[in-house]
C-alpha cells in the first residue's frame, strides 16, 4: 500500500486528523533519485540509441520508420536525390536536492502573561543542483524506392 493510501485509510479509522495530515504531507516527499527515475519513466518510449538499434534495419520503408521514430526534425536530398532523414534531439535534465532543518524553542514568560513567550531559534539549510544534457543525433539514409540504405547515430551526454 503507498503511502497515500496508507493515510487515507487512518483518517477512515479514526485516527487523529494531525497523524493522518501529517502522512498526507510526506506521501508528497520525494527524494531527488525518485524524482529522477520518475522522470526517466515518463520518457519512455521516447527516441533513444536502444530503439534505434532494435527498431531500425537497412531495407525498412520510409512509413515503418515513421512508426518507430516519429516525424524527422530535417529532410534533405543527397547528390543523387535521395532523401536523407535527420532526427537530432536535446535533453536537460536538471536534479535538485535540499534540505532544510532547525530547532527552536518555546520560552514562557511567568510574569503577567502565563501563555505569552518567545520562540528563540536556528535553523540552516543546503542544497545542490546537477544538470545534465544529453544529445541524439539519428541520420538514416534512403535508396531510390525510398527504403532505408543505411543509417548512422551518435549519443553524447555531458
Amino acid at each position: 500500500m503507498n503511502t497515500h493510501a496508507s493515510a487515507v485509510a487512518l483518517a477512515r479509522r479514526g485516527v487523529g486528523t494531525l497523524a493522518a495530515a501529517s502522512a498526507l504531507v510526506l506521501a508528497g516527499c520525494a527524494t531527488a533519485p525518485e524524482h529522477r527515475v520518475a522522470a526517466r519513466d515518463e520518457a519512455t518510449g521516447r527516441l533513444s540509441v536502444g530503439t534505434v538499434q532494435r527498431e531500425i534495419r537497412v531495407g525498412m520503408s520510409g512509413a515503418e520508420v515513421l512508426a518507430v521514430l516519429g516525424a524527422p526534425n530535417i529532410v534533405t536530398t543527397d547528390a543523387e536525390r535521395r532523401e536523407v532523414w535527420t532526427y537530432d534531439r536535446i535533453a536537460t535534465e536538471t536534479v535538485y536536492s535540499s534540505s532544510a532543518g532547525g530547532v527552536s524553542a518555546l520560552i514562557l514568560g511567568l510574569g503577567s502573561s502565563l501563555l505569552g513567550g518567545v520562540a528563540p531559534g536556528v535553523s540552516q539549510s543546503a542544497g545542490a543542483e546537477v544538470r545534465t544534457q544529453r544529445t541524439l543525433t539519428i541520420i538514416l539514409r534512403f535508396d531510390a524506392e525510398r527504403r532505408v540504405r543505411d543509417f548512422s547515430y551518435h549519443a553524447s551526454q555531458f
